[in-house]
């Protein structure tokens, strides 16, 4: 496909946040593995109760998503943009100066309907500043960010954890976000069209013709939820000691690599194509997880190997997902809907990632994570058939674009 100078990609607002997201979520991941160990040092909190603390942050970017996107569709997108983003980087500075466990909780609070609302609003400018025939590798671009974000912020969390103080780690994170809230001041949006003041409606919250594309999505991150979670305890359960962090790795290279090219295959017009033939090797893979423990009896070596393998192939699989995902989301709503759109998208997803913490914590206690996997499987292959039988002809039925 050859491109005009209006199907331009690149452009400095587009760099701007590419840096832009990238430094939010390095501060975000920064922090991730630290806070743990920042609770039970710090304030003497249980184990047991860390995760429910932290699990605050998460609820409330998930309460606050849905009105994030009503309000993105209604004002001006850039200033709610800039104003989470500010919020988001001051907390970090908050939590320097916490002394209690219930101001922390408070902080953790704040933070997360700041995230919620931050990225929803992210991904939307993202879609407003680019053509729409490169929308699905602006997408894929813009989420790699995120994934060279997660491969290096926990890594490096953990490393400065050993070496210096927590303030530190957080002054680090605070500079992170605030020079990605300079490069985000910076970007040039287009003018918002002013739209009608409709009345109040379910559509304007939740993209009522993306709940069925949004059941799919869910099915699919339940397991992805499980094996981002747990996965290093199933490696340790199964006699795999030592290097269960390689599998994040792997699993981020994957991810990068299949969105340099799943996006531009989106942009082809292949988009309902690319997320059908992504289903397989994550099913797959999912398969592969439950078989690691089997082949661990006979051979902890090849386990590993496996386990790795896995990592890579479905880093790739989910990948190649994303961007299609989304664009297709958006594509369902018109252009006053795109925040509501991305924020349907984003919800779903979170959803999903908390029934996996969930389901995978409880099958995990009462009998291996090996049976998670075999579910995750059963899951994706119920979202493949979801997607090829309703949700795929749904959305060529009610695309707008």
């Amino acid at each position: 496909m050859t491109h005009t100078a209006q199907d331009k990609l690149i452009s400095p607002s587009y760099c701007l946040i590419l840096a832009a997201n990238f430094l939010l979520y390095f501060g975000f991941y920064l922090l991730m593995p630290v806070f743990p160990f920042f609770l039970v040092e710090e304030f003497g909190v249980t184990e047991g109760a860390v995760g429910a603390i932290l699990a605050c942050y998460t609820v409330a970017a998930l309460a606050v998503r849905p009105f994030s996107g009503y309000l993105l569709d209604t004002f001006a997108r850039k200033p709610l943009y800039l104003l989470a983003f500010s919020v988001f980087t001051l907390i970090f500075g908050g939590y320097i100066v916490t002394g209690t466990v219930l101001m922390f909780i408070a902080l953790r609070i704040v933070h997360g309907f700041s995230f919620g609302t931050v990225t929803v609003a992210g991904n939307t400018i993202v879609i407003d500043i680019t053509p729409s025939s490169r929308r699905g590798e602006a997408v894929g671009y813009y989420g790699l960010a995120n994934n060279i974000a997660m491969s290096l912020g926990p890594m490096t969390g953990l490393f400065m954890h050993d070496h210096v103080s927590f303030d530190t780690i957080f002054i680090t994170a605070l500079c992170c976000c605030l020079a990605g809230l300079i490069c985000a001041s910076l970007i040039r949006t287009p003018k918002k069209q002013p739209m009608p003041r409709a009345a109040l409606s379910l559509d304007r919250f939740i993209l009522l013709k993306g709940i069925p594309l949004g059941i799919d999505l869910l099915l699919l991150s339940i397991p992805y939820g499980m094996t981002t979670t747990y996965v290093a305890m199933y490696a340790k359960h199964i006699g795999i000691t030592g290097g269960t962090g390689l599998f994040f790795t792997c699993m981020a290279v994957g991810l990068a690599i299949s969105r340099l090219f799943s996006g531009k295959q989106v942009d082809h017009g292949h988009i309902t194509e690319v997320i059908h033939i992504a289903f397989y090797p994550v099913i797959i893979c999912f398969l592969s997880l439950f078989f690691c423990e089997r082949v661990a009896s006979v051979s902890v070596h090849a386990a590993s190997l496996m386990l790795y393998a896995t990592a890579l192939v479905l880093g790739a699989g989910f990948g190649t997902m994303f961007p299609a995902f989304n664009t297709m989301f958006v594509n369902l709503g018109r252009h006053d809907q795109r925040g509501t759109a991305t924020s349907t998208y984003l919800t779903s997803w979170d959803i999903g990632i908390g029934i996996g913490l969930v389901l995978g914590g409880i099958i995990g206690e009462h009998s291996s994570f090996s049976y998670a996997y075999l579910m995750g499987a059963g899951l994706s292959l119920i979202s493949l058939l979801g997607f090829v039988f309703y949700a795929s002809p749904h959305f060529h039925r009610n695309r707008v674009e």
